[in-house]
């Protein structure tokens, strides 16, 4: 599957980790954008309740529930959502299912001490890289570290942010930028290498300071461009 293809069509998306906020926020914005989304889960039982729930009062959006397995095995395109614990050896598991697919990693790397969040050192530099590294013949992308998940569950048409993209294939990365774009009030904008993974997950940390401060959901716009 190309990314053009990908990008033109309704594509079917996995997401690995569904059930937490990130995960069921991205599904639902996608979903309205006209994609059918697999939420993933270690109880399936508990996707199809989150799955569920995410369904409005008229009509029906095509999100359904399921386990982190099926989820893999279904998506196109896969958004990995999961907490970073379990991270590296989920992926391990499923790398059979994501052979040959483009993996979109939006974890962030980080702990909590005293309500203090800080970053947790990844040997790999970065989520996204230790994903590349149990990944080889998966196409990572990292992306949607900057999206408020409290905004993409909430009731407002319009999520204005950019969504900052960095990954080392071009086409994959241009394939994310236009999922990005697909979310009303969302652009993509691609940042370079894999590598600058570890700077956009820590910037988590500076946006969770600004909504503390500010009481809001702050996001990130790029200008000139």
């Amino acid at each position: 599957m190309t990314a053009e293809a990908a990008i033109d069509a309704s594509s079917t998306i996995g997401v690995l980790g569904g059930t937490g906020e990130q995960g069921r926020g991205l599904a639902k914005r996608l979903a309205r954008a006209g994609h059918s989304l697999v939420l993933g889960s270690r109880d399936s039982e508990r996707a199809v309740a989150a799955a569920k729930v995410l369904q409005p009062t008229r009509g029906r959006l095509p999100i359904v529930g399921a386990s982190n397995g099926d989820a893999a095995a279904r998506g196109e395109v896969v958004i990995v959502a999961l907490p970073y614990e379990g991270h590296r050896e989920m992926l391990i598991s499923l790398a059979a299912e994501l052979v040959g697919k483009v993996i979109v990693d939006c974890v962030n790397p980080m702990k909590f001490e005293r309500g203090r969040p800080s970053m947790v050192d990844v040997p790999e530099g970065s989520a996204a890289e230790q994903a590349a590294s149990v990944l080889p013949n998966s196409t990572i992308v990292s992306a949607f570290h900057d999206v408020s998940a409290k905004l993409l569950l909430g009731s407002a048409r319009s999520v204005r942010t950019d969504v900052l993209v960095c990954g080392d294939d071009e086409e994959a990365n241009a394939l994310v930028c236009s999922l990005a774009g697909q979310i009303r009030g969302m652009r993509g904008v691609d940042v370079g290498p894999l590598r600058l993974s570890s700077v956009l997950e820590s910037l988590t940390l500076v946006l969770i300071g600004v909504n503390r401060r500010y009481k809001t959901h702050a996001g990130v716009r790029i200008t000139g461009v």
